[in-house]
C-alpha cells in the first residue's frame, strides 16, 4: 500500500477518475471541495472521516465543544498522515473549522482537510499551512447550522461514499476517493496512463492530428511502446 501511495503522488485526480471508471465507479470526485488558498501540491493519504448532521438546537451549542463527542475530541484521535474528510452535507452557511482547530491538526501531523462544507477564519486557516479543500468560507460557527455526531465511520461527502482508510487524493482539480481495495490497480494503471499522456502531449506539440492518436490506434500504440523503451 505504501508504494501505491507514493505512485499516486504523481497521478492526477483527472487520471484517477478515468481509472476508476474502468471499474464502474463514477462517484469518486467530491463536488464542492476545492483548494482554499492552496495550489500546486498533490495530497495522498488514508481517510479519517468526520460526520455532521443538521442542527439540533439543544445539542449544537458552544457548550458542546467541551464534550467527549466533539470536533475537539475527534482531532485528538486523528492519526499522523491521515486525510480528514468531513461530511458537512454541503452546508455553506456555517464554517466547520477555524484557525485554532486547523493548527492543532497540523500539530497532530494531519496531511489535509477535505469537506463539502466551508471554513471560517480563512486568513488564519491559510496561515496554519494545513492544505484545505472546501466549498468556501463563512463567518458563523458550525453549531449555527450543523451538529457534530462522530468520527471514523462511513460518510457521504460531495456526493461520494467515503469509508475510513479509503485512499484520498487531492490536487488543483479537487479531491477524489479511491476504495482501499482498488488502490494498487489505480496506482499502476494511473502511472501508465500518465506516461501515455505525456507522449501524446509531445505528439500534439509536434502537430499530430487527434484522430488515431487520442485514443491511439494500433500504429500509434506501437510508436508509443518504442518511445517507452528509449526512456
Amino acid at each position: 500500500m505504501s508504494s501505491a501511495l507514493e505512485i499516486l503522488r504523481n497521478v492526477t485526480t483527472g487520471t484517477i477518475t478515468t481509472m476508476l471508471l474502468k471499474k464502474g465507479i463514477r462517484r469518486a470526485w467530491m463536488a464542492g471541495a476545492m483548494p482554499l488558498g492552496f495550489s500546486g501540491k498533490r495530497i495522498v493519504g488514508p481517510a479519517f472521516t468526520l460526520r455532521f448532521v443538521p442542527v439540533r438546537e439543544d445539542l449544537a451549542t458552544p457548550e458542546s465543544w467541551s464534550k467527549p463527542i466533539s470536533t475537539r475530541g475527534a482531532i485528538e484521535a486523528m492519526p499522523e498522515n491521515c486525510v480528514v474528510v468531513a461530511d458537512a452535507m454541503g452546508v455553506t452557511g456555517a464554517g466547520i473549522f477555524g484557525d485554532i482547530l486547523c493548527m492543532r491538526m497540523v500539530k497532530r501531523g494531519v496531511s489535509a482537510l477535505i469537506t463539502d462544507g466551508v471554513m471560517r477564519d480563512k486568513h488564519g486557516v491559510v496561515a496554519t499551512g494545513l492544505p484545505v479543500w472546501c466549498a468556501g468560507v463563512a463567518a458563523p460557527a458550525s453549531v449555527n447550522q450543523l451538529t457534530f455526531v462522530g468520527w471514523n465511520e462511513p460518510i457521504g461527502c460531495g456526493g461520494c461514499a467515503i469509508f475510513p482508510d479509503d485512499i484520498i487524493v487531492a490536487d488543483d482539480d479537487g479531491a477524489v476517493v479511491i476504495p482501499k481495495a482498488l488502490a494498487d490497480f489505480v496506482a499502476e494503471e494511473g502511472a501508465e496512463h500518465e506516461r501515455l499522456e505525456n507522449w501524446l502531449v509531445q505528439e500534439v506539440e509536434k502537430g499530430a492530428k487527434l484522430p488515431g492518436l487520442y485514443p491511439p490506434n494500433e500504429e500509434n500504440k506501437k510508436r508509443y511502446e518504442e518511445w517507452k523503451k528509449k526512456q
